[in-house]
C-alpha cells in the first residue's frame, strides 16, 4: 500500500451492559436488569477503523469529536487500537448507543447524545492525508461528517479507491466512488421497491438505481447471512454467497464488510475480489461471536482524566474530563486560544513552574496533560512516581497559571491531545540546543498538525531535573 487507509465518518461510543434478569419492576411490568459488567468500544466509523487496524494496516480516522467525556473515552480507545485520529471539532455531545443485554440477548438499546452537531472545518493536514491514501472508506452514520463540503471536495479529488458505506439520513455518495455498500434495508429506503418483486430483484434494482444516481463504479448490497449482491455497469449481478452458517450477533458486520473491502482495494484487488473477501470476513466475524469476540473488552468509564480526582473543593473542580470540557467550551465560545503542556511533574520544582508560567502567556487557558501513576512507572521504572497522581494533580491545579489538569494512562499524550485539540502545545527543555528546528524532535508535532495546531518550546531553567533531585536526595541520605 502506498499510503494509509483513511476511514472518514461519524464515530459513536458503543457500550454493552451485561446483566441478569431475575424479577420484574414492582411499579411496572418490565424486567429489572442487574448489571454485572459493562464494556466500551468505538462505534460507527471508529469501529470500521479499529477493524482495519486489527488487520495490520496503517489507519487514519477522520472524524468529529466533542469536548465531553464520551469524546475523551473514544480517543483513548482508538489510540489503544492503533488508529491515528485526525479530529474535527464537534458541536454538541458525543453520540452514545447503549445495549442492555442478558444471556447474550439484547433487551433494549438506549441512545443518547441528541441531534447531530455540526463538524468543524478540516485542517490542511486532513486534506493532505486523504489525497495520499491507498484507499478511503466513508463510513456514514448520518451525523454530518460525510456532508462536510471540504471533505467531499477532497474525496472527489483523490486518486485512491473510495468505498462508501451509506446511511439513509446521510448525503449522496461523492460521484465516481469505486464501491458503495448499502444493506438491504438501506437500499429499500433509498430506492422504493416494486410491489411483489422478489428479494434479489429488489436488491438488484436498488443497486442499479444507486449506481446510476451516484455515478458509482459498483454497488454491493449486503444480504445478511446470504452474502452480497454486486452490480456493475451493464453486467449481470454477481451473487456472492457465504461459505457457511452466519448465525450470531450481527452488530458491526456491515463495518467489518466495508473495512475488508477497502483493505482489499488498497492492495490492488478487483472490485469483485474485494466483495468476495468482504463477504468471507463478515461471515467469519458473525460466526465467531461478533464484536464481543473480535475486540478485547475495555472496561467502561476509564476515559483519560476521569478518575483519581483529588479531594478538596475548587481544586477538584479543575482536574479531570469534566473540568477540561467545561474550560474548553468557555474558551472556544469566546474565540480564545487553548494552550496545553504535559509531563510527569513528579517533584514540582522551579523549572516546571517557569515552563508553566511561560506557557500560560501564550493563550487564554493552560491545560496540563499529566501522566498517571501507571504511565510514569512505565516510563521511569517501578520506583516512580515519588508522588501519587492525586497529589501531583492537586499541586498543579493550585498554581495560578494552570487552568485544568487532565490525567492520562498511555505512554504518550496522543489520545489526550486528540481530544483536547489545543491550538498550541508547549514543551520546556533543551530541545533547541545543537541548532536546527526547535520542534523537530517533538513527537507531538505530527499530532498537532492533524488539526492545524502548533508546537513550541520555551526556555528551561538549567540545573532543574526531577531525576537529579531524587539522586541527590538519596546520595545525601546515604552519607
Amino acid at each position: 500500500m502506498r499510503g494509509p487507509v483513511v476511514v472518514l465518518g461519524d464515530t459513536l461510543l458503543d457500550r454493552d451492559v451485561e446483566g441478569v434478569v431475575n424479577r420484574l419492576c414492582p411499579d411496572s411490568p418490565v424486567p429489572v436488569l442487574d448489571e454485572t459488567a459493562a464494556t466500551d468500544r468505538p462505534g460507527g466509523a471508529g469501529l470500521a477503523a479499529v477493524f482495519a487496524a486489527a488487520q495490520g494496516a496503517e489507519v487514519v480516522l477522520v472524524t468529529a469529536l466533542a469536548d465531553d467525556a464520551g469524546g475523551a473515552r473514544l480517543t483513548a480507545l482508538l489510540a489503544a487500537a492503533g488508529v491515528q485520529v485526525y479530529p474535527l471539532a464537534l458541536a454538541g455531545a458525543t453520540p452514545e448507543k447503549i445495549r442492555l443485554r442478558a444471556r447474550g440477548r439484547v433487551l433494549l438499546r438506549h441512545d443518547r447524545g441528541g441531534a447531530s452537531g455540526e463538524p468543524g472545518q478540516p485542517s490542511d493536514e486532513v486534506l493532505r492525508v486523504i489525497g495520499a491514501a491507498s484507499a478511503v472508506l466513508v463510513s456514514d452514520y448520518g451525523r454530518g461528517v460525510a456532508r462536510q463540503p471540504a471533505l467531499r471536495d477532497a474525496l472527489a479529488a483523490t486518486r485512491a479507491p473510495v468505498v462508501w458505506d451509506p446511511h439513509p439520513r446521510g448525503p449522496a455518495a461523492v460521484p465516481g466512488v469505486h464501491l458503495a455498500t448499502p444493506n438491504e434495508s438501506e437500499v429499500r429506503e433509498l430506492v422504493p421497491a416494486l410491489p411483489g418483486a422478489s428479494r434479489l430483484a429488489t436488491a438488484s434494482r436498488g443497486a442499479q438505481g444507486l449506481r446510476r444516481r451516484w455515478r458509482a463504479g459498483a454497488v454491493a448490497v449486503t444480504l445478511g447471512g446470504d452474502g452480497a449482491l454486486l452490480c456493475h455497469a451493464g453486467s449481470t449481478p454477481l451473487v456472492v454467497p457465504t461459505s457457511g452458517s452466519a448465525e450470531g450477533d450481527t452488530c458491526g458486520a456491515g463495518d467489518r464488510f466495508a473495512s475488508a473491502a477497502s483493505l482489499a482495494l488498497a492492495q490492488g484487488a478487483l472490485v469483485s475480489e474485494a466483495v468476495q473477501a468482504a463477504v468471507a470476513e463478515a461471515s467469519a466475524y458473525v460466526a465467531g461471536g461478533g464484536v464481543a469476540a473480535a475486540l478485547p473488552p475495555a472496561r467502561a468509564g476509564s476515559a483519560p482524566g476521569s478518575r483519581s480526582r483529588p479531594p478538596g473543593g475548587a481544586l477538584a473542580d479543575r482536574v479531570g474530563v469534566a473540568a477540561v470540557a467545561t474550560l474548553l467550551g468557555e474558551v472556544r465560545a469566546a474565540g480564545g486560544t487553548v494552550v496545553a503542556t504535559g509531563g510527569c511533574f513528579d517533584l514540582l520544582h522551579a523549572g516546571h513552574v517557569a515552563t508553566l508560567e511561560a506557557a500560560r502567556q501564550l493563550g487564554d487557558c493552560l491545560i496540563v496533560c499529566l501522566n498517571s501513576d501507571a504511565s510514569v512507572a512505565g516510563l521511569k521504572g517501578p520506583d516512580r512516581p515519588v508522588q501519587s497522581e492525586a497529589d501531583r494533580s492537586r499541586l498543579l491545579a493550585a498554581l495560578s497559571c494552570v487552568d485544568a489538569v487532565l490525567i492520562f494512562d498511555e505512554p504518550t499524550p496522543e489520545a489526550a491531545l486528540s481530544w483536547v485539540r489545543p491550538d498550541v502545545w508547549v514543551k520546556g527543555g533543551d530541545y533547541a540546543t545543537g541548532g536546527g528546528d526547535a520542534t523537530a524532535a517533538l513527537p507531538e508535532a505530527e499530532v498537532l498538525r492533524r488539526w492545524g495546531g502548533n508546537t513550541v518550546v520555551v526556555p528551561y531553567l538549567d540545573g532543574r531535573s526531577t531525576t537529579d533531585m531524587i539522586v541527590r536526595t538519596l546520595a545525601e541520605r546515604t552519607r
